[in-house]
């Protein structure tokens, strides 16, 4: 990983990507989603602050871990004057996060489980498929082809 002389506070994006392991692209991305920011030069460059860094880390951590970036937006705009996530910060943020992630942990080991059912079935009847119909959602409200008129329906509107 290049270093970069502490006398230097601004990164390019060539920088910045080398540092982070972001692609360039992907700071791009950031950028237009309001999760970075720069500043341009008079030619029209991007400049980042060193504390840019670290908030690539975190948003890539949380993208590790399945967080969505909308979610990770929210997250960072809360900060005071939008500063760097500091580690109590990513305790705070990972706590609130958890039963999220617990959730969809429990969500993935029941599709897992499930799984081979459903290939060898081969159905994915919506009255009784555990993917397509977790729990049977659908059968406390309606039964047959009804679900699938009022699916119309609603892509329809």
């Amino acid at each position: 990983m290049p270093q970069i002389p502490e006398k230097i506070h601004e990164l390019t994006v060539g920088q910045l990507s080398a540092r982070s392991g972001a692609a360039v692209s992907a700071l791009h991305f950031y950028e237009s989603k309001g999760l970075i920011t720069s500043r341009r030069t008079s030619g029209n460059q991007r400049r980042y602050g060193r504390d840019t860094l670290r908030r690539v880390a975190f948003i890539r951590a949380a993208q590790r871990v399945g967080i969505p970036l909308a979610t990770i937006r929210e997250a960072l705009a809360q900060l005071p004057e939008e500063r760097t996530p500091t580690q109590e910060d990513w305790t705070r943020l990972s706590q609130t996060w958890r039963s999220e992630l617990d959730e969809r942990i429990k969500q993935l080991n029941r599709l897992r489980d499930h799984l081979t059912d459903c290939i060898g079935c081969g159905c994915l009847s919506l009255e009784t498929c555990v993917l397509s119909n977790p729990d049977d959602v659908f059968g406390e409200r309606l039964t047959g082809s009804r679900l699938l008129a009022e699916r119309r329906d609603r892509a329809a509107s």
